[in-house]
Formats: structure tokens, sequence, C-alpha cells
């Protein structure tokens, strides 16, 4: 069984809580979606809802999470021989670790593979691939951006585009396996190469290393081995 899952929150902190999921179900062949609003109980920032378009006034009588008919889907197929698969999977693993769901099964992280398979890309972020893949052209419906349910859809359109450069056991290995990125990908010295900015800015490395506490592990990975040549 694969579940493409996706999670809109109050943010990005390990305090955050979730607002919405979603999963797109594919079993045996069968696919089915489930979303869900939920409140648990921590006020939405106007910055998050700028992002997900979720409010305060949509979540106020929502029920908790472990109350929805996706948190009972979960735990009754909660068996180590299902794969979830998501965007930053860890992210949307751990808000679950919050609320007391332990997971038993696989991962694919589509962004860490989506590194190793595709390393020309500029920029990973899953609406980016959307129209750099050209996964745009396969839906079916209209697909609203940083819409749990609609982000699911676009998460399995990135996975079958992946399967034809890959296969599962393989994208399953990926995910845990470090990318070594070539490029910055934000900041000052977006699409500059790392290399080059730890020889002319080492200092600028160092305090990313010591400041940015919510790094890139990816990023952090590559920063470390072109600081040590």
């Amino acid at each position: 069984m694969l579940i493409f899952l996706d999670l809109e929150t109050t943010g990005l902190e390990a305090e955050d809580k979730i607002v919405s999921i979603a999963i797109i179900v594919v079993d045996n062949g069968e696919v089915t979606s489930k979303y869900e609003l939920v409140n648990e109980g921590k006020k939405i920032p106007p910055k998050a809802s700028s992002i997900h378009h979720i409010t305060n006034e949509m979540i106020y009588q929502k029920a908790l999470l472990i109350d929805t008919e996706i948190w009972k889907f979960l735990n009754d197929n909660n068996t180590p021989d299902c794969v979830v698969v998501g965007h930053n999977v860890n992210f949307d693993i751990r808000k679950l670790n919050a609320v007391g769901f332990d997971y038993k099964g696989a991962v694919i992280d589509t962004l860490r593979v989506s590194k190793h398979l595709i390393p020309e890309c500029e920029s990973y972020g899953l609406q980016v691939l959307r129209y750099e893949l050209k996964l745009y052209k396969s839906e079916k419906i209209k697909v609203m951006a940083h819409h749990a349910l609609g982000d699911a859809e676009v998460l399995k359109y990135l996975y079958e585009y992946l399967l034809d450069l890959s296969s599962q056991e393989e994208m399953l290995n990926l995910s845990f396996k470090k990318v070594l990125l070539e490029k910055f990908g934000f900041g000052k010295y977006t699409g500059r190469y790392i290399e080059e900015i730890s020889m002319c800015d080492r200092g600028y490395l160092e305090w990313m290393l010591s400041k940015m506490v919510d790094l890139d592990d990816d990023l952090r990975y590559s920063i470390n081995y072109y600081l040590q040549g």
C-alpha cells in the first residue's frame, strides 16, 4: 500500500501544529483520497494563513486529529509493508509523532530522491518541480497549491515521474542517503557553487552551520564536505 501524505501546519517550528491533512491511498490499483481540517489547539498566525489560506475561523469547531477518519485509517494500516510518500517526509512524520502516531512502515522522501535523480534542477520545492517537470500536464482536476489534498495529488504525479527514472526499492534507499549539493538554492549566494563560497567566504558557511538550526540536512552535509576540502 502506498500512502501519499501532505500536511499544512501553523508553522515550521517544533511547537507548531497540524491544521489540515490529506492522504491519497493506492492499494491494489484502487485509488482513494481523504482530507480533513483539524484543530490541535494552536492559533494559526497570519503568515501561515497567507501560504495555505486556512484561517482560525475555518478550524474553530473542527476535531482533533486523533478523532478523524484519517487518523483511524493511518492507525489501522500502520504496518511494516505500508509505504508513506511525502515531500520532506520526515517533517510530516515528526508532526504525526508529536500527536502520538508511532509509524511502523517505510517512507519515500520525494524531496531527497529528486535531488539524487534530477541534480540539474535549481530548486526542489514541490510546486517548483510541478512546473519544472511539467507534472501539471497530468492533472485531471484543478490543483490548488499549498492545499494538502492538492499537494498530495502533485506528490503522486512526482512519484510516478521518479518511478520512470528509478525503482521503488531504490527510492526507499535514496530517501536516507544524503545528497552532495553543488549550488545554493537560496540566500545571497543563490545559484553560486558551494565549493566556490567555501574558498572566498568561509566565515559565512561557518556561520550558517552554527546559527541556522533548521538548516536542511543535505545542505549542512554539503557545506561540511566542501569546508573540509
